[in-house]
């Protein structure tokens, strides 16, 4: 049983040893152990403040992206707004355009095609004249004893005339 109760002097001295250690270990390790752990401590509480800072400055900076973002969007669409009046106003200056040109060449072609018959009215009134002129010269040149034989000459004559 000696084993199991241990000697007065034996529990004496472990505590003797223990008192010891323990005053080695504050001088000499406690002291930059604990300066160590403060300055990780530290270090540890320094990196969450400027993460935190960090974190700020990103929500602020997607802030202004945002914000950004949203006056693109804006110019974007006021540019498309005017590109498309101008589309539309240059769509409508060239029907403008064409309606006027249209308008011109009809008239142009409307007093040309009226000259083109005044001239053929004009020449047919000229046939028609020169064509009576010359059956009213052939008839008098003939001088027919016979009114029936005048009428046969005539028709025969106004048969053989050329109608242009």
């Amino acid at each position: 049983m000696e084993l199991l109760t241990p000697d007065l002097g034996l529990f004496v001295w472990n505590v003797i040893i223990f008192l010891l250690l323990l005053i080695i270990l504050r001088k000499l390790a406690w002291k930059p152990i604990l300066k160590s752990l403060n300055e990780r401590e530290k270090g540890i509480s320094d990196s969450l403040a400027s993460a935190e800072k960090i974190k700020a400055e990103m929500a602020q900076l997607k802030n202004e992206n945002e914000a950004l973002l949203a006056k693109a969007r804006e110019e974007r669409a006021q540019l498309l707004k005017e590109a498309r009046e101008t589309k539309d106003k240059m769509i409508n200056e060239a029907k403008e355009l064409a309606r006027q040109e249209s308008a011109k060449i009809i008239a142009d072609a409307q007093a040309a095609i009226e000259q083109q018959k005044m001239a053929a009215i004009t020449e047919v009134k000229n046939q028609v004249g020169t064509l009576v002129v010359e059956v009213a010269e052939k008839v008098l040149r003939r001088q027919l004893e016979n009114k029936s034989e005048q009428e046969n000459y005539i028709r025969q004559l106004s048969n053989e005339a050329k109608f242009n």
